[in-house]
């Protein structure tokens, strides 16, 4: 009985450890690259050539791409979209105001996942989550990750309309962070509950950085994934793109 007793308990002891081991690694780095595109339009021509950039990205640790081709193409236009679908090896998010141009472009490229912001055309950058709500018809029409906000009620909404899964806008967590971290935090994994209550898959995206990304994944280690932009490549002008890359997927461990 003893001998049974202890093996019951190794048993046990080795689940444990292949739970918490999966909640380490599930978390993906998504590498937004938009802010390669607009360095490169800036100056006419292919310098830096997005695709191998992206390619580079996957190459140096980065388990999914992100783009949000906008429709005064400032930065990733629509060519891009379709030379980096063949291409990449790795999960390919392609982000946008579900306008219809926009939905023309997903449904020919067919990428892994689309995510859904409230962006108007002229918008600098996303500032805000969806009112899922308000827009509960229109969504359900083009549905797959919604971005939105901390409030339960939207997360709720989003998983009315049928999304697989929500990405929270992460701006007010960075924002906060630097004052008191632990009541940044604290709204978005309440938020975080409540869409794996719910079933949904979850993102986080916008102002994550090497700052303050690992807390939020301390705190949240069952995010789907992170999408990061303006901080990676910002970073990745003194560390170089493939040391950054690996900063930041240290944070998620």
């Amino acid at each position: 009985m003893v001998f049974f007793s202890q093996n019951a308990a190794n048993v046990s002891l080795l689940f444990v450890h292949l739970r918490q081991t999966m909640i380490r690694i599930m978390t993906r780095l998504s590498v937004n690259i938009n802010k390669i595109a607009t360095l490169r339009n800036a100056r006419g021509g292919d310098v830096p050539n997005v695709v191998k950039v992206a390619l580079d990205c996957e190459s140096f640790g980065a388990e999914g791409i992100t783009v949000h081709p906008r429709p005064d193409e400032r930065h990733i236009r629509q060519r891009d979209v379709y030379d980096l679908r063949p291409l990449l090896r790795t999960e390919f998010n392609i982000e946008g105001y579900p306008a219809p141009e926009f939905i023309d472009l997903v449904l020919k490229v067919k990428p892994h996942q689309v995510t859904l912001v409230p962006d108007s055309p002229t918008q600098l950058t996303s500032n805000a989550g969806w009112d899922t709500k308000q827009n509960l018809e229109f969504l359900t029409e083009v549905l797959d990750t919604v971005f939105v906000s901390t409030d339960a009620e939207m997360i709720e909404y989003a998983a009315k309309a049928g999304a697989d899964r929500v990405e929270l806008y992460t701006e007010p967590y960075a924002t906060a962070y630097p004052q008191n971290k632990e009541a940044a935090v604290a709204p978005f994994v309440e938020a975080a509950k409540v869409a794996r209550s719910l079933g949904l898959g979850l993102n986080a995206g916008h102002d994550l950085s090497l700052v303050n990304l690992n807390y939020l994944y301390q705190n949240i280690p069952w995010m789907d994934e992170v999408s990061i932009g303006h901080s990676l490549i910002s970073d990745a002008l003194y560390l170089g793109l493939e040391r950054t890359i690996q900063e930041y997927k240290n944070c998620l461990r």
